[in-house]
């Protein structure tokens, strides 16, 4: 019999399967599917057989579906069998006297119990009307007369009542922290219950339990009737009793489900954990309005008296009277945040209890129903229209019943129902409160303060989140008045949020208007902050306001978004909108005022620009000054911008604003006509602006394809910023060239020039980065016209990002064969691997830092687009180490082992998890058969009882079955064998791409060893991890969270010899039943067994080949070439698996670290051969706070470009090659050719020029250029 395929489709694949991967999971489920059926009509057949035997009636020939002819069998033709009443009651009363006498033998009596119903079909009545016992499933009804038939009555609710409370008691002192095994241990023990209770009484005596368990706990963690009761100690004991309260919900659906039908699961769930929870908190809720109406009282008294003592006291009673019907409660705003506290955890509650239901539930039992409108809120009102609508339609339903699904019933909101009014006036108050008291502290900070400057926080520190932002659009800084207002705000939105019921939309609105309010005033405040930059307050402050007013907007977004189920209209459109134009404005003026600073300050500089001037400028020993302050300024920006702002709004502002100066500064020199002593002041001019533009250009590109090939229309501010230099290098060569250098390239070289395609006039976007950073480009004399960017361009990329970009990270880690990672690691030694995290856990998120290889590892073997580069990263690595004997057996690691193997291990024991526990299921299914539930039970039933039992009952104690089925002990263990071998090539399919190819590698790797080469090294490994965890019973108990017994254990140790057997590990010591298990396979089956194992074997082959040959990877040395959505994937899926996000975050951290190292050892190609003069510990120590922009040092940026020194000599005598530069003019019209040639000084008038330069100026201005040139 084939096994059921509970977990069918349980086996995960990877993220990205390969097609024969995918192939192969969907022909196993097909397969299985046909077998299973085949199977269940082969059992069908059976059964008809011996139910036809049983009731001696035939087979009718026209049989359409056997389960209705079995039903009606069973109704239709039964034999009646008698026992004397007598028999009976000395059976029963036996049985009474021993649970009485005998301590402890209750579950021996159940599994006697279980024992005749199975095997004698003795029914025992477990309704208290029934009195009668009935026979063989369901045997006529034993005629008795009325005293025997209440003797026998009273007997049996004894024993039975006995045992309920035996049972009852049993689950009540369970202690288990695993709610797994909690949950096991209930359904077995409700289903026991079952055989002597109908279900609805043990469903009902378990709810009374439940129950009683939950309002204890209750009324434990809030003293409801204590004097010292207040919303605080209200709203924190519930935050640390809803995780208690859902995990008891969580038991009691998974253990429900297992025994009976959702819509009685629900009903509990509603009666028995949300009513008493809702109860309970109602009692505390209005003991604490009391004691509020207490103290609100008294003050009204008071100021009521004193206000109005001429009155009398009649007024003093309405007011009083007013106040205890809730109208005129007035809440502090702390009280106000302790009841929006309060309903944020039990908001946090319903979404967790809703997710539990709809998870099992709905999904589990096909029920398709959308899990928004799973819950329903109801209130007194919409009771009462249900109980009208019920009497009045009940005809209607008796002839049509249509169950509706089930749902759950959360009432806590009426707790808030009797004092809405006074809430919707109070949370209005208290925001505007809270609102204006920010504002006024704002205000006098500022009128005390000469050149005010606005006080910001760190948006980390503040509390709450404006919903998932992506982290390049979240403000880093904003102003603290609205920082401390958005806090006070976010922590009243729960009350909002939750009030949504019609009884409490006022409570909403007010709360929608306050926040309107909020919104206007701080938009004005940040409006006149605005207006007095620059000429009251610092241009900082710009910066400021702009990252405060996108704060306040996605604070709003994130308002609308939590209450966006119950508005189906926008709820702050015109505060939404007003900000975004505000924000654009400021934009604006951000961008005009940095570049009114640029144009009219600092590139304001007559000495500088003064080009008619024969006399050398510092006697050519410097660049302008105005060009180096004007990089400083930049720097100075982007400290700023990146210090407040998004990176990405940062990034954008700075482009644009480089981009526009250098249109500045393109216009100035193409229209220079420098002096003969000025010339090389030009040159070391343009040459500088180039140095200081591709120093600031790594910061405002996000990714190598916005760098290399920006988009005119998305990416236009880098496209002229490549422009620009392209205009501005082409000034310089025309411009500052030696004469005879310009002529002979283009009156002798035509040719030439034309038929080099390097030296085409046809040239890329970023010829002028390649001319002056060659060393940051792929070194490639066949390479297309693209550029690429070498393994040092990626690393100044990464780096130069105002945060860490994940995307940008992955990419850099792949590219050139993972070049950066395979420094890094021959630079790690095996002790690096011991010293961090030796004892953690390799599965879910790390607890502190992982070694440098274990984050390296669980990044790239998910990346399956990438799947070589798991292999290629380690292949050096464990060369180095001498590691790739190791893997010939994984299945003994321990904690004690090398990180790397500890990983491998974790990998492939996580791949046969599943497999383990649907192999442990079916050994218990055989112990169900064979034993009867004895994993609870091990007595045997005493000689007295067992005289007892009516011989017409034909009862055979348990030990002669076993013996029985002890001989199908074979048949079993060749079933579970089977299993095995039938879902290893599923297995091996869903190992992801990467492992697969790296021990594809290991296989090349290792030497011949005796038999390697038929075990294959993965195959081999998933047998033997398998083999030794059934194998050792602790290790299954852990793995699945299953209890096993030691006749489980001793099952799954037969069944591990037998797996072992096969791949030939238990050669020589095979127990005979072993050798009969194997032989009873291949009979059945012959070559079975080695086919599905060539069939794995085949699978791993295949994948390294598609690896081999897969597009994400060229020949040995090339680029990668992965687009940005593939990067964006891989980032996705990594990210979505436990502790991705860290492990990436590490090797940023990392890389950040030793930077320096990095760029020392990455111009060589190859790592292996320069190791020697490199190696070195690395930095592996991580920062323990978030990453921060570096602190700005004026004299450090001031002679630096990036992070280089530059001297201003290397400027002005930077060594251009102009074979190399000039042709590049060829790609000039003629008009921009010509103009450009007027500008030299050659071209002055009044000039005096040999012969020779005449000449050469006269054939270079009738030179005719088209941009077709080259073409």
């Amino acid at each position: 019999m084939e096994w059921d395929g509970e977990h069918l489709l349980d086996l995960p694949l990877s993220a990205f399967p390969g097609e024969q991967d995918f192939q192969q999971v969907i022909g196993d489920i097909d397969a299985k599917l046909k077998e299973n059926a085949l199977c269940i009509e082969q059992n069908f057949k059976d059964l008809q057989l011996a139910v036809s035997d049983l009731c001696s009636e035939e087979i009718p020939s026209n049989v359409v579906d056997p389960l209705q002819w079995l039903t009606d069998c069973s109704v239709s033709f039964r034999k009646p069998l008698s026992t004397h009443p007598d028999q009976l009651l000395e059976f029963l009363k036996c049985l009474q006297h021993f649970l009485k006498t005998e301590q402890g033998q209750e579950e021996m009596v159940f599994q006697f119990l279980l024992d005749l119903s199975s095997q004698c079909g003795v029914i025992f009545p477990s309704s208290p009307s029934v009195s009668s016992f009935h026979f063989t499933s369901s045997a006529s009804v034993c005629a008795v007369d009325d005293d025997c038939s209440m003797d026998i009555k009273s007997v049996w609710d004894d024993v039975r009542f006995h045992l309920r409370r035996f049972v009852f008691d049993k689950i009540r002192c369970y202690q288990e922290s695993d709610i797994s095994k909690k949950i096991h241990f209930q359904i077995y023990c409700l289903k026991q219950l079952q055989l002597l209770f109908p279900d609805s009484e043990v469903l009902t005596k378990y709810q009374n339990m439940r129950s009683k368990v939950v309002q204890d706990f209750l009324k434990n963690s809030v003293l409801t009737y204590s004097e010292e009761l207040n919303f605080d100690k209200v709203a924190y004991s519930y935050q640390t009793a809803v995780p208690v309260l859902c995990t008891m919900v969580e038991e009691d659906l998974y253990t429900l489900i297992g025994i009976t039908d959702p819509m009685s699961v629900v009903k509990l769930i509603n009666e028995t954990h949300l009513s008493s929870t809702v109860e309970e908190l109602s009692t505390v809720i209005e003991r604490l309005y009391e004691l509020h109406f207490k103290e609100s009282t008294k003050h009204a008294t008071k100021a009521i008296k004193s206000t109005n003592k001429q009155k009398g006291a009649v007024h003093v009673l309405d007011a009083q009277e007013e106040i205890k019907k809730g109208k005129n409660f007035s809440f502090t705003s702390h009280q106000l945040k302790c009841l929006a506290h309060l309903a944020k955890v039990l908001l946090c509650m319903e979404s967790k209890v809703e997710h539990q239901f709809a998870e099992l539930v709905l999904c589990g039992r096909g029920m398709a129903q959308n899990v928004q409108g799973l819950s329903k809120q109801i209130s007194e009102e919409e009771l009462m229209k249900k109980l009208l609508k019920s009497e009045t339609s009940s005809q209607t339903h008796l002839l049509l019943h249509v169950d509706e699904p089930p749902s759950l019933e959360f009432c806590w909101r009426n707790i808030f129902r009797d004092v809405s009014v006074s809430l919707a006036s109070c949370l209005k108050s208290a925001v505007e409160d809270i609102c204006l008291k920010c504002l006024q502290y704002e205000q006098n900070d500022q009128s005390s303060a000469a050149g005010y400057s606005i006080n910001v926080v760190n948006i980390q520190h503040v509390k709450g989140s404006c919903g998932t932002l992506n982290k390049d659009e979240q403000p880093k800084k904003v102003a603290k008045f609205c920082s401390d207002i958005m806090e006070e705000v976010e922590a009243l939105l729960p009350l909002a949020v939750a009030c949504r019921d019609d009884g409490l939309q006022e409570i909403r609105a007010n709360f929608v208007e306050a926040c309107c309010k909020v919104a206007t005033a701080v938009l004005a405040r940040l409006k006149e902050r605005s207006n007095e930059i620059p000429s009251k307050a610092p241009v900082q402050n710009l910066y400021a306001i702009l990252s405060t007013a996108i704060h306040v907007l996605q604070f709003l977004n994130h308002c609308e978004a939590s209450m966006k189920e119950i508005s189906k209209k926008p709820l702050f459109l015109v505060p939404v909108q007003r900000y975004q134009e505000f924000i654009n404005r400021l934009r604006f003026q951000v961008t005009d005022y940095c570049l009114r600073v640029c144009t009219t300050v600092i590139l304001q500089d007559a000495e500088c620009h003064h080009w008619d001037d024969t006399k050398s400028f510092y006697e050519g020993e410097r660049c302008s000054f105005s060009i180096q302050m004007w990089h400083y300024y930049s720097c100075a920006l982007r400290h700023d911008l990146w210090s407040v702002l998004p990176p990405k709004l940062a990034q954008n502002i700075l482009a644009e604003v480089i981009s526009e100066s250098l249109a500045f500064l393109t216009y100035r020199y193409c229209q220079a006509q420098p002096s003969c002593g000025r010339v090389p002041q030009m040159r070391a001019d343009i040459t500088a602006i180039l140095l200081y533009t591709e120093s600031l250009l790594w910061s405002v590109c996000s990714s190598p394809h916005t760098l290399l090939q920006p988009n005119e229309d998305t990416g236009r501010c880098i496209f002229m910023i490549h422009s620009h230099c392209n205009s501005l290098l082409t000034a310089l060569a025309i411009v500052t060239s030696p004469l005879t250098n310009l002529y002979q390239i283009f009156q002798n070289n035509l040719q030439e020039v034309n038929a080099s395609p390097l030296k085409c006039a046809n040239l890329h976007l970023v010829d002028w980065l390649y001319k002056i950073k060659p060393e940051l480009f792929q070194d490639n004399s066949t390479r297309s016209p693209s550029v690429e960017l070498a393994a040092l361009g990626h690393l100044k990329l990464l780096l130069s990002q105002p945060c860490c970009n994940w995307n940008l990270l992955l990419q850099t880690m792949l590219h050139h064969d993972c070049f950066i990672l395979r420094i890094l690691l021959a630079n790690t030694g095996l002790d690096d691997q011991k010293n961090t995290n030796e004892k953690g856990s390799t599965e879910g998120p790390p607890t502190k830092p992982a070694s440098l290889i274990k984050a390296v590892f669980m990044i790239l073997s998910n990346c399956n687009l990438a799947p070589k580069a798991l292999g290629d990263v380690l292949a050096c690595y464990m060369d180095k180490h001498r590691l790739w004997d190791a893997l010939y057996n994984l299945s003994d690691v321990r904690e004690s082992e090398l990180e790397i193997l500890r990983c491998l291990h974790f990998v492939l024991t996580n791949s046969v998890k599943n497999t383990i526990e649907q192999v442990i299921s079916l050994v218990c299914g055989w112990q169900k058969v064979d034993n009867h539930g004895s994993y609870f039970c091990k007595q045997t039933v005493p000689e007295s009882l067992l005289k007892k039992i009516p011989k017409e009952w034909n009862y055979t104690p348990g030990e002669f079955k076993r013996k029985e089925s002890g001989k199908s002990s074979t048949r079993l263990l060749a079933q579970a064998v089977s299993f095995v071998i039938s879902h290893l090539p599923t297995v091996v399919a869903s190992i992801p791409f990467p492992i697969k190819y790296l021990f594809y590698l290991a296989e090349q790797r290792l030497t011949e060893k005796a038999g390697m080469s038929q075990r294959w090294i993965l195959v081999w490994n998933l047998i033997m991890i398998l083999s030794k965890v059934i194998e050792d019973g602790n290790a299954a108990e852990s793995l699945t969270g299953q209890t096993l017994d030691s006749w489980s254990k001793d099952k799954l140790s037969l069944l591990s010899k037998c797996l072992q057997s096969l791949i030939g590990q238990e050669a020589g010591s095979s127990a005979p039943v072993i050798e009969k298990v194997i032989q009873s396979i291949e009979n059945q089956r012959g070559n079975w067994i080695e086919d599905h194992l060539q069939k794995a074997r085949k699978l791993i082959s295949e994948g390294a080949f598609m690896s081999e040959k897969s597009s994400a990877f060229q020949e040995e040395g090339s680029t990668v070439e992965l687009t940005e959505q593939k990067i964006a994937m891989m980032v996705l899926d990594i990210c979505h698996k436990p502790g991705g996000g860290e492990y990436l975050r590490q090797i940023y951290h990392i890389i950040q670290l030793n930077e320096d190292f990095l760029k020392e050892c990455l111009p060589y190609e190859n790592v292996s051969e320069k190791v020697a003069f490199f190696t070195c510990p690395l930095n592996l120590i991580l920062p323990d706070t978030e990453e921060k922009t570096a602190a700005f040092n004026p004299l450090v940026v001031f002679s630096h470009c990036g992070d280089a020194c530059l001297e201003q000599s290397a400027i002005t005598e930077w060594n251009w090659d102009w074979s190399y530069l000039l042709p590049s003019c060829w790609g000039l019209s003629q008009t921009t050719f010509r103009t450009l040639l007027a500008n030299r000084w050659e071209m002055r008038e009044g000039t005096v020029l040999e012969d020779e330069e005449k000449r050469m100026l006269d054939v270079l201005w009738k030179v005719k250029l088209t941009k077709d040139s080259c073409e």
